[in-house]
């Protein structure tokens, strides 16, 4: 046998082992919950389509929750409504399983090739510690929606589909469309001066809720004047599984939470992700521009159930990219994979659920919002792209010198490779006074 040969049944044996350690550890530490989102969604559209009641008048039976997104998330999910229950079932786990197998690679594939791995035994790998990992599981279990919008808003910032800046702009407004978080990425191109993406992003949110409202006025009437301001239906802020800044306020006070201090905390944590948004988009960063507004997303969001950290997963990649960047040995490289190591580790963990009883005392409040803590860490200290050294006399952008490294092998968001629209205007002033 060559010794290729051995290599490839070295790592074909590896991953076999890996995925029945994942298995045996999901068959112990997941929560089966049924697909309870998925049997809301699902409740609230039978309900609707077939026995005449409104969308937004559904809970499921024995409890408070009830159908929360837009009117545009219904006429996506619409076709659920004539399909059975297990095939139902079937649709959403074939979703989640999909988006992020394709997203995975999206942001995996090129640190396989600068770090020499073999690709697809990486990509393997890479696959059965997120089916560990246990904001996904927890999407995959609960029928959540939210490997799709990361999907759709991926799509677009990292400029994946043929025609590049053409369609920026799209994706992120049909996540807007189908669930109103995502909208921060239009802000996200407006701080980062991307005018017309954002535009763009907002025309097309605009017009799907439109479409929607006229297909469905009853139901867009009462979206807009009265479920979306039902905070009841979501659950209660205090609960250990919200683990947003609202939560961790929540928390220390459920009787009375304060929201003078809740608006504090999200406007100073708003300001940092303004300027270390800026700061990637200047080098163009788009994939830590990704990050680092997933992780505000998560942070200022009233509501950020553990399922919603999915969103954390590119900054944990972007991690492990940045330390494999590093030179072999020093001490960046040992720093930036132990962080990544460190967070997935806890984010796998279910640490926080030791405290859904009692999270009171010191050890409730750091330990109980221990993603939050991640959250912040990314948002804070996630590596912003070096931008290559160039020659004085070169007069490419900064974000094409920084868009390949030496070797030839792209970065992550290497399909965006112009500057914000704001820097392309100062470097063609310096190109005319030459």
């Amino acid at each position: 046998m060559t010794q290729g040969a051995r290599r490839t049944v070295g790592q074909v044996a590896a991953v076999i082992v890996l995925a029945v350690a994942v298995a045996g550890f999901l068959s112990v530490a997941a929560v089966r919950h049924g697909f309870f989102d998925l049997q809301v969604y699902r409740g609230a559209l039978v309900w609707w389509v077939h026995e005449g009641g409104e969308i937004y008048d559904y809970l499921k039976p024995g409890t408070q929750y009830g159908f929360t997104y837009p009117p545009f998330a219904a006429l996506v999910m619409l076709p659920m409504a004539y399909l059975s229950w297990h095939a139902a079932i079937v649709v959403s786990v074939a979703a989640g399983v999909v988006t992020s197998a394709v997203l995975i690679w999206w942001l995996l594939d090129p640190v396989s090739r600068r770090a020499g791995w073999t690709r697809w035994f990486a990509f393997a790998v890479a696959l059965c510690l997120v089916a560990a990992f246990e904001p996904m599981r927890e999407t995959i279990n609960f029928g959540q929606v939210n490997t799709l919008l990361l999907f759709l808003v991926a799509v677009d910032l990292l400029r994946l589909l043929p025609g590049g800046s053409r369609w920026a702009g799209i994706g992120i407004g049909l996540a807007t469309a189908i669930k109103l978080t995502p909208g921060i990425f239009i802000v996200y191109l407006l701080v980062t001066g991307r005018w017309r993406a954002a535009v763009t992003a907002s025309g097309t949110a605009t017009a799907a809720t439109v479409l929607a409202a006229a297909l469905f006025p009853d139901a867009s009437r009462e979206f807009w004047t009265s479920a979306l301001w039902n905070t009841g239906r979501v659950g209660e802020l205090a609960f250990v599984s919200n683990q947003s800044l609202r939560g961790v306020v929540a928390r220390l006070d459920p009787e009375s939470p304060s929201t003078l201090a809740w608006l504090l905390l999200v406007a100073v944590t708003l300001v940092l992700w303004a300027w270390r948004s800026r700061v990637a988009a200047s080098v163009g960063d788009e994939a830590t521009g990704l990050a680092l507004t997933g992780a505000v997303m998560c942070l200022v969001s009233p509501v950020t159930w553990v399922h919603h950290l999915v969103w954390l997963l590119p900054g944990l990649l972007l991690l492990v990219d940045r330390g494999m960047a590093a030179p072999p040995g020093g001490r960046r490289r040992r720093v930036l994979l132990a962080c990544a190591t460190i967070g997935y580790a806890f984010l796998t963990s279910r640490i926080v659920w030791a405290w859904e009883k009692d999270f009171t005392g010191l050890d409730g409040f750091l330990f109980g919002n221990t993603y939050v803590w991640i959250s912040l860490a990314l948002l804070a200290f996630l590596p912003v792209r070096r931008a290559a050294p160039r020659s004085p006399s070169d007069p490419a952008s900064p974000s094409d010198s920084a868009a390949v490294e030496p070797a030839g092998v792209p970065q992550l968001d290497q399909p965006d490779r112009r500057p914000p629209a704001g820097q392309r205007h100062r470097i063609g002033r310096a190109l005319t006074v030459r």
